[in-house]
């Protein structure tokens, strides 16, 4: 049996209606399949999730409708608002329940596995601070010893320079930062593929072929 590590275990995702997740696998797929890719994506996340030796799972997502897999997670709403302003609210909502040090990762990382956050699910004296950088320049994963979410507030996202200026703002916080490992993103049909090669029997993966076999003849 794994010990129960006192942290706190937050994915961010959206709600997968057509049109408004994934939108950039369009026009290689419609807006029905990428939402349908999406939706695999964040269930083999929440399924690696749930079986982690955490002390808390949070769903932090935009609408009260949680996915089956998440039957066990809190939910919190994410607010209005940028990207910046949402991941922020996630940790000050953190620090105001107690929650202790707080990890947020995402949903587009379905190839997530425990030994990607080893370094953050074990006790680590003298560290503040853990981040998982991007392929795309972004990051995957952020955790704070102390959640304050002016860490966050701010940071240009969705940009090519993200993670860097994200891991700058926690240097010149004065934080003990460790790396965690690079990991790409979904993002575009590309990185799609890349991400299903590493994981070819998940949920991921078969709704990434269904989706791509659906396609109209001659769409690339």
């Amino acid at each position: 049996m794994h010990p129960t590590y006192r942290l706190t275990l937050v994915v961010m995702a959206k709600e997968c209606i057509p049109g408004q997740v994934k939108t950039r696998l369009t026009p290689a797929l419609s807006h029905a399949l990428a939402a349908d890719v999406a939706a695999a994506s964040l269930d083999d996340t929440l399924a690696t999730v749930a079986a982690l030796p955490v002390a808390r799972r949070v769903l932090a997502y935009t609408t009260d409708r949680r996915p089956a897999l998440a039957a066990g997670f809190e939910l919190l709403r994410q607010p209005d608002g940028d990207l910046d302003q949402r991941l922020a609210a996630v940790f000050d909502a953190a620090r105001g329940c107690g929650w202790g040090t707080t990890l947020l990762i995402g949903m587009d990382t379905p190839q997530l596995r425990a030994d990607h956050l080893a370094a953050c699910l074990r006790p680590a004296p003298g560290v503040d601070s853990w981040i998982g950088l991007a392929g795309d320049g972004g990051f995957w994963a952020l955790a704070l010893r102390n959640p304050d979410g002016d860490l966050i507030r701010g940071v240009p996202m969705s940009a090519s320079a993200t993670g860097a200026r994200q891991l700058e703002r926690l240097l010149r916080a004065g934080h003990r930062v460790r790396l965690l490992p690079q990991l790409t993103d979904v993002d575009t049909i590309g990185t799609a593929a890349q991400v299903s090669a590493q994981i070819p029997h998940s949920r991921f993966t078969r709704a990434l072929q269904a989706a791509l076999a659906e396609r109209p003849a001659g769409r690339p």
